[in-house]
């Protein structure tokens, strides 16, 4: 496939404005072509060549639309996908790409059925950190890892009204940020044998998850996965010690940083460094390789052309799916479970 590829963007908040829609106009190959949304007017004046429909409904109508993206609240997007599919369109949702197990399973197999591409945003995949530390791992460099701590936290100590932050099915930070942490685990060691969850709400007037904790059993390894809305002063974002040292570091990719503060389009974004320690006990700055998670949508366009692999199949999403769901059983009943996938 020669011709540019036109993109509709169904929902225009956080997620399709700071992260999809600059992500999509950046790629080579890939057209903005049309955006759902109750907000005409600042999609115009961002992408003043987009269509703007008042409706999902219409843009997945378009014809000059070939791959949908749902960027829309969490509940709508199996109902989203669903219809998207079956108008014979690809489809890339957010994460996560459904509500329950029983809705991403019929995802999955109306993506076989009809035969499109169905993908989901796992972009973290593409942090600085996790591209480096993918590399140590894959070389050998941490020795037998023993313990892995991955968090993503936030200080957060007002209750914001909005739909994340209410009670309801897939809500909260687990809903949120687990996903993340869950691909980022499944991406280095596969699955584990056994779950142990612990989740909570600890903010006054909270009524959705904003803290857990969850921990992956690897043989004698731990994966420790954590996340929380009161954490002024966080540990490290990254802990891996193995019998060959220690990689650590601490905060957050800046991707997400500079498309917020530049929506428009992406741009580069500062360097930084990691904590290498050796089994020696010395420490040295480690330079982290650039994330990259505009690589997803140029993964994407490949793919549609024929030239390359789905970069997050439904299977993998499915598979954490799976996941958020055991790890709120075992929550539920204090126990730590069998991985059953």
């Amino acid at each position: 496939m020669s011709e540019t590829i036109g993109v509709g963007l169904i929902g225009y908040g956080l997620a399709g404005k700071a992260f999809h829609a600059p992500l999509i106009a950046a790629t080579p190959g890939l057209r903005l072509a049309a955006v759902a949304s109750s907000r005409p007017a600042e999609v115009a004046e961002q992408h003043p060549d987009a269509v703007v429909h008042a409706d999902p409904a219409a843009l997945i109508a378009d014809p000059a639309v070939a791959l949908v993206v749902i960027a829309s609240p969490n509940d709508s997007h199996a109902p989203l996908a669903s219809a998207a599919l079956r108008a014979g369109k690809a489809v890339v949702v957010d994460k996560p790409m459904a509500t329950s197990v029983p809705e991403a399973e019929a995802l999955v197999a109306l993506a076989r059925e009809t035969g499109q591409l169905f993908s989901v945003f796992h972009n973290r995949r593409w942090d600085d950190d996790f591209l480096a530390l993918s590399a140590l791992v894959k070389a050998g460099t941490l020795g037998d890892i023993g313990l892995v701590e991955s968090r993503f936290d936030r200080f957060r100590p007002q209750v914001q009204d909005r739909w994340r932050e209410r009670a309801g099915v897939a809500t909260g930070i687990w809903w949120d940020l687990g996903p993340h942490l869950l691909d980022q685990a499944l991406q280095l060691f596969g699955p584990p044998e056994t779950l142990t969850a612990d989740l909570a709400i600890q903010r006054r007037g909270g009524d959705a998850i904003d803290y857990f904790n969850v921990t992956l059993a690897y043989g004698a390894m731990r994966v420790v996965l954590a996340g929380g809305s009161l954490m002024a002063d966080p540990p490290p974002w990254f802990s891996v010690q193995g019998s060959g040292g220690a990689f650590v570091t601490h905060g957050m990719d800046g991707q997400e940083a500079m498309l917020r503060a530049y929506p428009g389009r992406p741009q580069p974004t500062p360097p930084r460094d990691a904590r290498l320690t050796g089994a020696d006990g010395v420490t040295t700055l480690y330079r982290l390789p650039p994330g990259n998670w505009g690589a997803y949508y140029a993964a994407i366009r490949d793919a549609l052309s024929g030239d390359g692999p789905n970069p997050v199949t439904g299977e993998e999403a499915l598979t954490i799916m799976r996941g958020l769901e055991l790890a709120e059983e075992s929550s539920r009943s204090g126990r730590r479970l069998d991985w059953r996938y």
